[in-house]
């Protein structure tokens, strides 16, 4: 979240299956009974069906490129993290390394790896998981180098990597990656050996930071650090990640993606199991690429063990004597909100921003479109993180929840255009799934109405969707933002700073910037959240460069059958389920 770009739909059909391995170097290749599984028709008895992603393809399983819940939620299954964030209570835990020592002043983290991990693969022809060996035939470990190489890939400019931002902190990483006021003219352009992260050992990695960051561990959860095969990659460039030559090591492993259509997870029966990443007990994971309805229709069909709930359902799964026992709704670390692209007309005008925000009744969307009980927002820091805004404690900014269409009104009279009809053709454009076409449909109304503007609603699909936000992204945009880690610092600062690569809004302010750096390394949390209030209301009142919609909640429903916990972020920890059916 765990920050990125949410897709945050719907979590439709589940494949849950029990499986009980062996430790891990006594245990026997996976295969499905005595002969090879058809991956994109599993078993049955064994496999149940999930259509999380909605609609649209999987926008990558690379680690440094991923920067969407899709993608990370597959990720997560195949990689681990030197640290891994609990999907439940956001605290950060041992990972791939069994522990880590911080220096006396703060800048220099050591980490210990577990020995025994190795890479692995699914061999198509056999249909078995295998480990992977290297050129004298013996197997292949994870090593602290693998994890070195993969951050100093996510911040080699090469890369490209919407991510690298996030590992400024480390010691000539913004630099090296081409974020400093010099561009690629800065002397350490390009030179990945001059960043702060070293291999001591083959089992000890270090990295020397920029500032003290007391939340640094959780960012070595995130994918853009997860270890990488150097060797694959250099042999096989971008086509490593499909299913024919991608290698990993975590809980899952991929058998199968046929791009569009479908993916299969099948359990790693060389993962030995830690206390927060245990040995699954899903055998098969069988994510299919369905929007809302068709994935509920089969949750009621029995086709499923979990769903999303369209939000034209819930109604009636609230009233129906079974569905209402399987609903549940939890919170979420994750705020929806609405861009503008500050550099198109007529959203170059900050008065035109204003009068669109003002113009929302988020209060009217909550109880009347989404229903699910989400919380309408009026910045974007999701109150819960550490030293985030929170109405808790008293703060009280940003536009009303339930809009000021009166205000609007004087927004729009005062900006250079004046009224509705100088104002050019405006375009909205969200991802196609159900529910955030309909919550667009809601806002339109709310424009039409209170400002006398009719704007043009447009979907993509999603990874289609995504690469319009980083190459040319419209005038007013959709997205929601979960947590990486825990603190303001990863919404405030790692969305919105003026040179983040997730900032599609273009906007910069140079005094916003300025308050998030000081609140990352800010040591007093009453001040950390004092500077995060100032940033806060720049940038949703003062240049109302968004418009924060809601915090999420997931709303869901599962058999009965089965145990499952419930993220935070936007992600799911599946090798935490079980079904007893």
């Amino acid at each position: 979240m765990f920050s990125r770009k949410v897709m945050l739909t719907v979590l439709a059909l589940l494949v849950v299956i029990s499986l009980t391995v062996p430790s891990v170097f006594a245990a026997p290749p996976v295969r499905g009974n005595d002969q090879k599984i058809d991956l994109k028709n599993p078993p049955p008895k064994e496999t149940l069906f999930s259509a999380l992603f909605g609609t649209g393809d999987i926008p990558t399983l690379d680690p440094s490129l991923a920067e969407d819940t899709t993608s990370i939620q597959i990720g997560l299954e195949l990689f681990v993290g030197l640290t891994r964030l609990n999907e439940q209570t956001a605290k950060v835990d041992p990972g791939m390394a069994t522990g880590w020592k911080v220096s006396d002043d703060g800048l220099v983290y050591t980490f210990t790896l577990r020995k025994g991990i190795p890479w692995v693969h699914y061999d198509r022809e056999t249909g078995e998981v295998v480990v992977v060996k290297d050129e004298k035939g013996e197997p292949r470990y994870v090593t602290a180098h693998d994890f070195v190489y993969g951050v100093k890939r996510t911040l080699d400019p090469k890369t490209g990597s919407n991510y690298a931002y996030v590992n400024w902190i480390i010691k000539n990483a913004q630099a090296v990656s081409g974020g400093s006021d010099l561009g690629d003219k800065d002397p350490l352009y390009g030179k990945v050996d001059e960043i702060g992260v070293r291999a001591l050992d083959d089992y000890t990695i270090e990295y020397t930071l920029t500032r003290p960051a007391s939340f640094f561990p959780g960012i070595a959860s995130m994918w853009i650090n997860w270890a990488q095969p150097r060797w694959l990659i250099e042999e096989k460039g971008d086509k490593w990640i499909e299913p024919e030559n991608i290698q990993s090591y975590g809980p899952y492993v991929l058998g199968d993606w046929t791009h569009d259509v479908s993916a299969t997870l099948m359990a790693n029966p060389f993962w030995p199991g830690i206390d927060s990443v245990p040995k699954p007990s899903i055998k098969y994971i069988y994510f299919t690429m369905l929007d809302e309805s068709p994935s509920f229709a089969n949750y009621e069909a029995g086709l499923a063990d979990v769903a999303g709930v369209p939000l034209t359902e819930l109604d009636r799964v609230k009233a129906d004597p079974v569905l209402s026992k399987e609903l549940s709704i939890s919170p979420e670390f994750c705020t929806y909100y609405y861009g503008f692209n500050v550099t198109k007309p007529p959203f170059d005008d900050v008065n035109v921003r204003k009068a669109f925000s003002w113009a929302v009744n988020r209060k009217a969307i909550v109880e009347n479109v989404t229903k699910g009980g989400q919380e309408p927002a009026r910045w974007f820091s999701r109150p819960g993180l550490t030293a985030a805004p929170d109405p808790a404690k008293g703060d009280d900014f940003g536009p009303p929840v339930a809009g000021d269409p009166a205000k609007a009104k004087e927004f729009l009279a005062a900006s250079k255009y004046g009224s509705a009809d100088k104002l050019p053709e405006i375009t909205l454009m969200v991802n196609q799934v159900e529910g955030h076409v309909k919550i667009a449909e809601a806002i339109q109304q709310m424009w039409q109405e209170t400002l006398g503007v009719k704007v043009n609603l447009v979907t993509q699909e999603w990874k289609v969707f995504l690469d319009t936000l980083d190459s040319d992204p419209p005038q007013v945009w959709r997205l929601g933002w979960c947590y990486d880690y825990a603190d303001a610092d990863n919404f405030a600062r790692g969305v919105f700073r003026s040179d983040s690569g997730n900032n599609h809004t273009h906007w910069k302010n140079e005094k916003y910037d300025q308050l998030v750096d000081q609140a990352a390394v800010e040591t007093d949390l009453q001040k950390r959240h004092d500077l995060y209030v100032q940033a806060e209301k720049i940038l949703v009142e003062e240049d109302a460069a968004i418009i924060p919609i809601y915090w999420y909640t997931r709303v869901q429903v599962t058999k009965p059958y089965v145990t499952r916990t419930y993220g935070l972020g936007g992600e799911e920890a599946y090798e935490k389920w079980k079904i007893n059916k």
